[in-house]
């Protein structure tokens, strides 16, 4: 079984005096990979793992405490520090709607009619939905990673289909003239 290095967090700023540390979390899985007893690695640091002690959420934040850093002084120490943790190459989400970042990467992009268009280079992580960062011939491209988009991820053949939409890869999109609703839109009256 291959494993395969995944990022899951960051170390933010210290919390009161006990140890306690905020948590940048960069996992849709937080209660998994931060479960009591978790050990975490610090990428590309000497300091070696790091085990979680406890968790709980305050304020929309997730607070750690780690077994070998118990006190202020030593959390101030791990700030920025980014959390890993080594994950088997094939491990899915348990919703079979979600994906990893890692399963996106690489994957061809393909326009409804079949045509190959791209590949996926990065996945984005926004406030308000995720999107990849798709390289086309005449360029990257942002496509918002929703299923009016992408209505199609297969992972067995590598391949992602963008939805049938005008722009979605175009520098300059055909404009509606005054009189002209733009596809899918809805008409307002005054």
């Amino acid at each position: 079984m291959s494993l395969e290095e995944v990022v899951v967090g960051a170390v933010g700023k210290a919390h009161g005096l006990r140890g306690d540390v905020a948590i940048d979390v960069r996992t849709d899985e937080p209660e998994r990979r931060f479960a009591d007893g978790a050990v975490l690695r610090a990428e590309g640091d000497a300091r070696g793992t790091l085990t979680i002690a406890s968790t709980r959420w305050h304020s929309g934040r997730l607070l750690a405490r780690f077994v070998e850093a118990n006190d202020r002084t030593a959390v101030e120490q791990l700030r920025g520090v980014v959390l890993v943790v080594d994950v088997p190459s094939d491990e899915v989400p348990e919703d079979e709607d979600e994906y990893y970042d890692r399963q996106l990467i690489g994957l061809d992009v393909l326009a409804a009619d079949g045509t190959r268009v791209g590949e996926v280079t990065e996945v984005i992580h926004l406030p308000v939905q995720d999107a990849l960062v798709v390289r086309t011939t005449d360029g990257e491209r942002l496509i918002p990673f929703v299923a009016a988009l992408v209505p199609d991820v297969d992972l067995k053949a590598g391949t992602c289909t963008l939805a049938d939409v005008r722009g979605l890869l175009d520098d300059e999109a055909e404009v509606a003239g005054p009189d002209e609703p733009v596809d899918g839109a809805a008409e307002v009256e005054a």
